[in-house]
């Protein structure tokens, strides 16, 4: 709950405003009355203004009247949107009749509020699938200078206060060793971002050189290419790998396998060989420990677009919300 509470104030210091494309759920109105309760983000909600006030007056949201409301399709904007999305996306032979039926998908207008900067950022998914979120975010707002591809994390706070991030858990399948060290930088900045100091462990089932094969190996060559990337781009960023899950966390095995390591121990960034992998144990921690997990967190993009589960809890939606907010504050220093 601090670490929440956290998020929360840092939200307030600089307020965000955040596009909400699922108007229809109303796990989403009960988030934003809360956010808005809070006052740490400014929210414009998608969907029939008259409904979303019906169905805020039978929940009882007091606050929820302090959102904009917006029927996209009719709003002054639509034919905006429809006419830029138009223009950035010819070249691939879309035609105005083809932009203006795309722009009525909730989540390209969304998306499109953000690249034309009437929103800072956008939190979709409690109605459809990740494709649905992301797809429009790579198409429109796309990865930015230095990123060749969009990854996600998972901030996971344990019930003794300790927070580890993982990725990628949630968008790349089987990342080459070069796409690996992009992620872990990547998470080092999506960390750093919300005031946790990374130390980056590469994940593999063995420590140092005591193991051999392909899959060790690659990992052995995305720390190599991280380091050169490092040098070049966070100089003080502490990295190491491959690290088993145990020399990565626990002092005691870090001393025995990895006396040497600056990040043996005291790992907090962690990055798994495959989306395999990392799923699975993200999943474990969460349930195992009785963990908090807060994302899928989409980072990489020119502009923060984050993707909700559809069995999101009320409390995941105002994480993520809080976190978007967070993303855009840093893509604004």
């Amino acid at each position: 709950m601090s670490f929440e509470r956290e998020l929360i104030q840092r939200a307030k210091e600089n307020k965000q405003r955040i596009i909400l494309p699922e108007g229809n759920d109303e796990r989403i109105l009960t988030a934003a009355n809360e956010v808005l309760k809070e006052d740490f983000a400014n929210l414009i909600v998608l969907g029939n203004p008259d409904e979303m006030r019906q169905t805020a007056k039978k929940l009882n949201l007091s606050y929820f009247e302090k959102a904009e409301l917006l029927d996209y399709k009719k709003s002054a904007e639509f034919k905006e949107y429809a006419a830029k999305y138009y223009e950035l996306r010819k070249s691939k032979g879309v035609t105005e009749t083809q932009a203006e039926k795309q722009i009525e998908d909730r989540n390209y207008f969304g998306v499109m509020a953000v690249y034309c900067k009437k929103a800072d950022g956008m939190v979709s998914g409690a109605d459809g699938t990740t494709a649905d979120t992301i797809r429009p975010a790579l198409s429109i707002i796309k990865t930015r200078p230095g990123c060749s591809i969009a990854s996600s994390i998972f901030i996971m706070v344990l019930p003794d206060n300790r927070i580890w991030i993982f990725g990628d858990c949630a968008i790349n399948t089987n990342p080459t060793p070069a796409q690996l060290a992009e992620i872990a930088v990547s998470s080092a900045q999506t960390a750093a971002a919300f005031g946790i100091d990374p130390k980056i462990a590469f994940l593999s089932y063995s420590s140092g050189s005591s193991g051999k094969g392909p899959d060790v190996d690659a990992v052995r060559e995305a720390v190599k290419i991280a380091l050169e990337a490092r040098d070049r781009l966070y100089p003080s960023l502490p990295i190491d790998g491959p690290l088993q899950f145990d020399a990565a966390v626990d002092p005691r095995t870090a001393a025995s396998k990895m006396p040497n390591s600056e990040v043996a121990g005291k790992a907090n960034v962690m990055i798994f060989p495959n989306l395999n992998a990392g799923n699975i144990c993200y999943k474990a921690v969460q349930r195992s420990a009785n963990a908090l997990a807060i994302g899928p967190v989409i980072q990489g993009l020119n502009a923060p677009v984050n993707d909700l589960s559809r069995g999101a809890l009320v409390e995941d939606i105002i994480n993520t919300i809080a976190i978007t907010a967070l993303q855009a504050q840093s893509e604004k220093k």
